[in-house]
């Protein structure tokens, strides 16, 4: 169970109109820069019953909420089962981290089931997701001026190539500075410094992390050259036949 944060969490999983099949913590504290005001981001799959899917009614497939709670603002945002399982297979390394996410707030068989699954949605073209993930932040960065889409911007990259070299999916950048050589050696610093100030400035050149960002988007596109991931997921068939018997189990 999550022990990152002091703020109990269950009663927000017990507050859902439907089960919840898992829920853990994302953002800025699964990727390890969390500030002292930072909001807290629950993310997860939840269960909608059978008749939701088969009616004439659009089923609300996706679920978004924020508010606060006991002073800490929380962002919850989960997903029916179908639904995050086609993310899945849409390349979308976002919904992976979540779904692989240490800090778990609730778990269940079909959580622990799904996680296991996996490795066979996992392609050499995620480098897409995390490349134009990185864009994203990159121009907020220059809008802005703030750390924080700077140090978003660094870890989606950084992620995307340990992926890609590795077939590992890690979220959390203190750990991917162990394992990614190509990670500039300035990047602990501006860590220490988010967690000081949630929007605090950037304290770098904007020259020399310019500079190191085109050279990490030349990383990423070598690891997707050399990666041996697959082109295409080839877990079609289990996630299918997961989807089917977790919702009729229910």
């Amino acid at each position: 169970m999550i022990d990152a944060l002091d703020i109990d969490l269950a009663p927000v999983v017990a507050e859902q109109p439907d089960p919840l099949l898992f829920a853990t913590v994302s953002g800025a504290h699964l990727y390890g820069f969390p500030s002292r005001d930072s909001d807290v981001d629950v993310r997860g799959m939840h269960l909608l019953p059978a008749a939701d899917l088969v009616g004439l009614r659009e089923p609300e497939e996706t679920r978004s909420r924020m508010w606060d709670r006991d002073g800490v603002e929380m962002d919850l945002v989960t997903h029916d089962l179908r639904k995050f399982v086609r993310l899945m297979l849409r390349r979308n390394g976002y919904v992976l981290e979540q779904l692989l996410s240490p800090l778990v707030v609730h778990t269940t068989d079909a959580h622990r089931e799904l996680a296991a699954l996996t490795p066979g949605v996992l392609t050499s073209h995620h480098a897409h997701h995390y490349r134009g993930f990185a864009v994203t932040q990159w121009r907020l960065f220059e809008k802005t001026g703030e750390l924080k889409p700077l140090l978003y911007t660094f870890r989606v990259l950084l992620t995307g190539i340990h992926l890609l070299r590795s077939g590992e999916v890690q979220a959390h950048l203190p750990t991917l500075l162990e394992r990614v050589d190509a990670a500039p050696p300035y990047l602990p610093d501006l860590v220490a410094a988010k967690a000081e100030r949630e929007h605090g400035t950037a304290d770098v050149g904007h020259a020399r992390v310019q500079a190191d960002i085109e050279r990490l988007h030349g990383v990423l596109d070598e690891a997707q050259a050399g990666s041996v991931l697959p082109d295409a997921p080839g877990g079609y068939d289990a996630l299918h036949a997961f989807v089917v018997r977790t919702r009729l189990e229910r």
